[in-house]
């Protein structure tokens, strides 16, 4: 069975508070992306000699950890502690860059709860798929359902927002990665908490062409201090035409909307990785 983790991307992102776990509250809205990676799950035969229940295979993008580490490893043992799964192989196939804000690693730890509920009938609901998915990640719980959806607390507090209202429907969106990564860690260190102006989530609601003077990411200030090679990919994708752009998450990947498909982007980002889609 295999099945296909999507990304996401960040419409604003304010960092509210310090919390006494030493997590922060933040505020934000999550848009689903059609980039994705892919897992595919087969029983492992009985006979087979491994000396784990959860064998994993990666290809594509490289991966700094090891399997031990990987969510989707970790997805496998955490429900394994409370649901009779038999052995397994698992082919993951990375495409979503890495510390890039967009999610990936959540993404594949969440549908892998998924494929493990729907392929051995676990009957879980989504409550309880969520409850298992904030365990692995602060944004994991989001890709259970992976719908557009306004979020607090660390990111694991959902409420979705109307379907009828696709928030980008007819636009174009345009990611850029850079050769650049931002851990979360490194991130979070220099943020300085507050609460905004306005909540994101009654500006997304608002027209496109207005998010610009009132939809912020609090991270772009800090990392863009250290990192100002993401500013400069931010400021061309104005020059591009974008009615709105801005880093997703943590970084370092940024994203630009735009009206009609953007010409020349190839060129101009030709260092970096590129994906684009129009959202019907």
């Amino acid at each position: 069975m295999t099945i296909f983790p999507c990304c996401k991307i960040n419409l604003g992102l304010n960092v509210v508070s310090k919390r006494t776990d030493g997590y922060h509250d933040i505020q934000t809205v999550f848009y689903p992306v059609p980039l994705s990676d892919a897992i595919e799950v087969k029983k492992m035969d009985e006979n087979f000699p491994s000396e784990v229940d959860c064998d994993l295979k990666t290809t594509g993008n490289v991966l700094e950890c090891g399997d031990d580490d990987n969510l989707v490893v970790k997805a496998y043992n955490m429900l394994a502690c409370d649901y009779e799964l038999p052995r397994v192989h698992v082919h993951l196939w990375k495409h979503i860059p890495s510390q890039a804000g967009l999610g990936g690693g959540s993404s594949d730890a969440a549908y892998m709860i998924r494929l493990l509920d729907e392929r051995f009938r676990l009957n879980m609901g989504i409550a309880e798929m969520e409850m298992y998915a904030s365990k692995l990640g602060s944004d994991c719980p989001f890709f259970i359902t992976a719908e557009q959806s306004y979020a607090t607390g660390r990111g694991e507090v959902l409420s979705p927002l109307p379907t009828e209202h696709d928030l980008l429907g007819g636009y174009y969106l345009l990611i850029v990665k850079p050769d650049v990564c931002v851990s979360t860690a490194e991130a979070f260190s220099n943020i300085v908490p507050k609460e905004p102006l306005r909540c994101c989530k009654d500006i997304v609601m608002e027209p496109v062409e207005t998010w610009r003077n009132n939809l912020s990411n609090d991270f772009e200030t800090t990392v863009f201090a250290v990192h100002p090679s993401l500013a400069v990919i931010k400021d061309e994708l104005y020059r591009l035409g974008a009615v709105y752009a801005q880093m997703s998450g943590s970084g370092s990947a940024l994203f630009g909307i735009f009206r009609n498909e953007p010409m020349g982007y190839k060129k101009m980002f030709s260092k970096c990785f590129t994906y684009i889609t129009k959202i019907e």
